[in-house]
Formats: C-alpha cells, structure tokens, sequence
C-alpha cells in the first residue's frame, strides 16, 4: 500500500485584540505575506514563507502560528524500488517544503535517485543541494543548451559533481556537445529520438523492459555516476 502523510508550514494568525496595527509585521515580510492598513491587518497565506519573522518583530505579541498543509509525502515500494514523493496541492506555489521533506525520507544506505524538476529555480536548488552527483538531462537544441547552460551555472554553485545525458540525439545540433566540452563536462548517455521509445513512454512503460540492449547502457551509466560522485 501507499503510506501517506500531510506537509505543513507554520503561518501567522493575528491576534485583533492585541494588535494596534502598527504595521512591523508587513514591513518585515519580504513576501508581501500580511498587509496593514488603518485598523485592519490581513494575511496571505499563500504567500507566507514561514521564517516566523513576523512574529518576533511584533511589539505587542499579537501573531500566533498555526499549521498549515500546503502538500503530502506518500510512499511505496515496488519489487526492490522504495519510492517517496511529494505531492503539492492545487494552487499552492511553494514547492520547497515539499522536497525538503521528501529528502529528508530519504534512507542513507543504498542509491539514493533524487529526480527535480526542470529549470534552475530554489526548487532545483533545494533537491541538488547535499546531493553527491547531479546528472543534467539536456537535449540538442538551443533551447536545450540555454537551459544547460543556467543549469551548469547554478549546480556550480552548489559545489556538485555532475554529468549529461542527452536525450533526443540525433536531431539539432552540435553546440551542446561543444559546450560540455568546454566546461569539461563528461557525456554520460545519449538517448536518440526514436518513435519506438516515445510509444513506449506514451504507455507508461520504461523503454529497457522492452528493448534490452539498453539496460546494460543505464547500468554503466549508473556505475559512471557512483565512480564520479563525490
């Protein structure tokens, strides 16, 4: 079965009886979470980032926290596989909390994959950071080595080994091969555009469960990343 348990962030709750409306409040929060105006004091919870500033701030001791559930961590296993992820709820923008929590589920003994979502934005920073070994999947086209590109940069940051995998190879061009070895970036995969492997995908079937000659190419990929991990 799949296990389930809520994720909540601690957001102010003003206290109206207390407040004189002086406003500390809003002008800490960098996020715009709570809005003072004569004699009414509003928050945004959507927007709380829960650093608990406001409440420290506050002369008169009119904000409490409370809980709030912004998502879910579920888990499940399949065969030899634990998988533990994290489900934002509709409409909520704050995705870090969320992963924050699925790595901390995470168990130390064994390989640990930790898949992010695309882009360079703080929820790509919260699931590299701490982590031993990125591998940058990129496909070659412009838009693929811009994004690749920003990627590099912000996992630079990060002081992470890392390695590509380009997928839909064969079509675009030669700049991304170009830009990794530049920046002495090894190529660990190509994955070419091939119709059968989207069919497969498209049926929810990991394409090496039906085309065996690519499971041993993923098993030297996963042996390229352990030996380059740091």
């Amino acid at each position: 079965g799949v296990e389930s348990q809520p994720v909540e962030l601690l957001v102010p709750r003003i206290n109206e009886d207390k407040c004189t409306y002086c406003g500390r409040c809003a002008e800490f929060c960098q996020y715009n979470a709570l809005f003072v105006a004569g004699e009414t004091a509003l928050v945004f919870p959507e927007l709380c980032h829960s650093c608990g500033g406001c409440k420290l701030v506050c002369p008169e001791g009119a904000i409490e926290e409370i809980p709030r559930a912004i998502g879910e961590i579920l888990r499940g296993k399949h065969r030899d596989v634990e998988l533990v992820y994290g489900r934002l709820s509709i409409g909520e923008p704050l995705a870090v909390p969320i992963i924050s929590k699925v790595k901390e589920q995470a168990k130390e003994d064994g390989v640990v994959v930790i898949d992010a979502p695309p882009g360079s934005a703080c929820p790509v920073v919260e699931a590299v950071h701490g982590s031993d070994f990125c591998l940058l999947v990129t496909e070659p086209t412009p838009f693929g080595l811009h994004d690749l590109k920003v990627a590099v940069e912000v996992v630079k940051q990060l002081n992470v080994p890392m390695g590509v995998v380009v997928n839909f190879a064969g079509i675009g061009d030669a700049k991304v091969y170009e830009f990794c070895e530049e920046e002495g970036l090894p190529g660990l995969l190509e994955i070419p555009f091939d119709r059968r492997i989207a069919e497969l995908y498209s049926r929810g079937i990991p394409f090496t469960q039906e085309m065996a000659e690519w499971k041993p190419r993923f098993q030297k990929l996963l042996y390229e990343v352990e030996r380059l991990a740091k």
